[in-house]
Parts: structure tokens; sequence; C-alpha cells
């Protein structure tokens, strides 16, 4: 990327920013509950439209062209249930980059051992609680009044923000920003810089994620009556093998191994196998007999570091399962891939990263901690499908809360990440002078 002229920035411009957002600490937290309110529970992908329409109005309200995205033609995009995105499209002299936050609104299901309402919205103790309250919605709100605070400020971008919320991130994001990937709404050709503002907190950046390799064993075994086992062969026995193999010769070996990304926590920096779920009996029935099972599936969840191959990570996989099949002739073991995401890095020397670094230091008084997710989020597509290379996560929030009862979020975090958010996006878009 050429070197740009360093251009500073007129301190009372960024103190008029920092206090528009102050100003609007209410206001942020407002539409924090407002967003949690709408129960956006995925699966199966609840009140999609509702929320994409909440978003649109204070996108309008704040200037933004909207544009409402269905994902038309993808299975999960259903009459019950559809998969409505929406993008605020912004303005700017087209002299400088133009920079693309994003924030998916969907949750994962409340579940149990909530004290209060999941969908509630309710602030009390300096936290604001909630199902989506750190993951993700206090994001959203934090990037939508960041570049409101750049406009109450009076600051004229030279260069153009677009905000976009987004769904199904927690299933995938197939239908959200891979759709807007896949159909050019979202591409390197249209966009410079993306900010996820996911919960890393107010001192983190994260620069990137892991990757990962779903697949399915699928144990083949013959049915016999329950009483002469021995004239059948158990696939949840032959299943039991894969499992033992998979803890003596291959845990080790991945225990071995470890990643410079900063990955948190600090044991995600090694690569991970996690078996999912497991389920056999007798293929095709839903209430078992008492039979010798003749099919058992495993899912595993494989999690690969940028120093691993991902053909040598499959082919590791099938050939230890090649070796348990052939310690008895009778098994038969099949592996099938679910889904597949490489690992993604922001370039080390990004002008995010630095804009980030610079604007944290600036509110929070210390250097900013690079960090790499042990999961993968939406950059995935923004790196993979739309080439957006430059592309970071920071927000509100605590990883630790994401998916739990009571997640929270502090609202003086939440308000501090909106700062930064501001000050850096004032950093990478510039300003037009006067």
């Amino acid at each position: 990327m050429p070197n740009r002229p360093n251009r500073a920035r007129p301190p009372k411009r960024a103190e008029r920013v920092l206090a528009q957002v102050e100003a609007a600490r209410e206001e942020i937290v407002a539409f924090t509950a407002e967003l949690i309110r709408v129960p956006t529970v995925n699966p199966p992908g609840e009140a999609y439209r509702d929320c994409a329409e909440l978003m649109g109005r204070l996108l309008r309200e704040a200037g933004f062209d909207v544009q409402y995205v269905e994902a038309e033609g993808l299975p999960e995009h259903t009459a019950e249930h559809p998969r409505v995105n929406v993008v605020g499209w912004g303005g700017g002299t087209g002299a400088r980059k133009r920079i693309h936050l994003n924030g998916h609104f969907d949750v994962v299901p409340p579940g149990e051992g909530w004290t209060v309402d999941p969908f509630g919205g309710v602030v009390k103790g300096g936290r604001i609680y909630g199902r989506g309250a750190s993951d993700m919605k206090s994001g959203i709100a934090a990037a939508v009044f960041a570049v409101e605070s750049l406009r109450r400020a009076g600051v004229d971008l030279e260069g153009a923000v677009d905000i976009s919320g987004t769904v199904d991130e927690e299933s995938g994001g197939f239908a959200g920003v891979a759709h807007l990937c896949r159909t050019g709404l979202i591409s390197a050709r249209n966009t410079d810089y993306t900010i996820i503002p996911e919960p890393f907190g107010p001192d983190r950046v994260c620069v990137g994620h892991r990757g990962v390799y779903w697949f399915d064993v699928v144990a083949r075994g013959r049915t016999a009556h329950g009483s002469m086992p021995y004239l059948g062969h158990n696939a949840i026995e032959d299943m039991g093998a894969v499992l033992e193999a998979f803890r003596t010769g291959l845990a080790p070996a991945l225990a071995s191994r470890l990643s410079a990304l900063p990955v948190v926590p600090e044991d995600s920096r090694r690569p991970s196998l996690n078996v999912n779920a497991i389920t056999g009996g007798q293929a095709g029935e839903a209430v078992q007999s008492p039979c010798v099972a003749d099919r058992c599936t495993a899912t595993f969840d494989r999690r690969f570091i940028p120093e691993e191959n991902f053909g040598d990570v499959r082919e590791e996989v099938e050939r230890l399962i090649a070796r348990v099949e052939a310690e008895d002739p009778g098994r038969h073991l099949t592996v099938v891939d679910r889904m597949v995401v490489h690992p993604v890095q922001a370039p080390p020397r990004s002008p995010l990263v630095a804009a980030f670094s610079n604007a944290i230091r600036e509110l929070r008084g210390g250097d900013p901690v690079l960090v790499a997710s042990p999961g993968t989020y939406d950059q995935k597509h923004f790196a993979l499908i739309g080439g957006v290379q430059h592309c970071v996560a920071y927000g509100p929030g605590d990883l630790a809360q994401a998916h739990q009862p009571d997640e929270s979020c502090a609202v003086d975090d939440l308000v501090a990440c909106t700062q930064v958010l501001a000050l850096a996006v004032l950093e990478l878009a510039g300003f037009e002078a006067g």
C-alpha cells in the first residue's frame, strides 16, 4: 500500500468527537437495549426483518442511504424465516478510503440459568444485560454512534463509511456477510477497510482467527439381535476405537504445535480437536430396538493454525481413520466433510492496526493488545470471498460473556469503544480542511 503524507488531526476536532460520544451515552445504551429486545434467535432466525428495519431507521436518520438485502436463492432464506440484511451506504468526496463497519445481529438461543429477562435489555449496576449484550449488539450500537458522533461534531469525512447489520454469523454467516460478498455488494473494489465490533474489549484489537475443519466420521456395522451380538458388528464400538485413536494418536501431535498468531486464550495458540456429537443405533430408526448398532456418526471440530496446511490437516485425519479401519476387517469407516474455513489475518502493517493502536494509546493510556480469535467470525468472508484483506475486530464486551446466561456488557466499555472507533475512523477516512 503506498505511503500517504502524515496529516495531523486538529486536537479540537478530536475533542469535539469524543465529547459527542459522551453526550450520546444514554442514546447508545438505549439503542443497544432496543436491539437486545428484538429476539433475533438463530436457529431458526427469528425477527431478522424487525431488527434490520430498526437499524435501518436509525441509519436513515443519520444520513445513510439504506438498502435491505435478502438472501434470495439460499436454502435458509424462507417465507417463515427470511434472511434480511441491512446496509447503510455513506457518502464522501471519494478522495480517501472507504470503510465498512459490520456487525451481526443474530444471537444464539438464551438457554437456561438467567436471573434477568434475556430479551429485556435491562441496565443495572453499570452494565446492560441480555442475549447479545456482548455478542454483539453493543458492538453494532458502538459502530453506529461512532460514525454519528463524527457527523454531530461537524466532521466532513473525505473517505466514505458504510455500516451493515447482517444475519446468521452464529451459523456460519453464509446468508449474511458471505451473501453480500458473493453478490459484489462488498468487495475489494469498493471497500478498503472493514471493522467488525466483536467483543474483544476496549484495549484489544483482533487481527484474525484460526481455521476450522468440521467433518463427520461414519461407521457402518452389521445389525443382529441384541441377545446374540456376536452375529453382528457394532458400529458404536468401532467409533470408540476412532475416539481412542484420536486421543492417543493425534492429540499429542496437536499439543506440540504452536502458532505465532496471538490467539487468545493462550492454549488456543495450539490446534485442537473436539468431538461435537455422536449418534448411533439402527440406521433410519427413531426408536431403537434391541439390536446391534449398524450405524454410528461422530461430528468433529478440528481447529487449525496458519502454520498448518489444510491438505495436511485432512490427510492426517484420513490416515488415522484408515489405520483404525485396517485393524479390524469388519470395520467400515468414512470421512465426510462438513465445512472448511481457512485461517485469516490482517496484514501486519495494516493502517487499520495503526489507527486503532493510535486511538487506544490516546484514550486508554497504554499500548493495545493485538490478539487473534480461537473461533471464526465474519472476517473469513470479507477476506476469503470479498477479498478485503484489511479487516480487524474491535468492540465492546467480553468474549467470556458470549453465549452465557446473564450475558452483559459494561456501559463504560461500550462508550469507550465507541470513542476509539470514532477516532480510528477519523484517522482512516481523513477530513476536509476548515
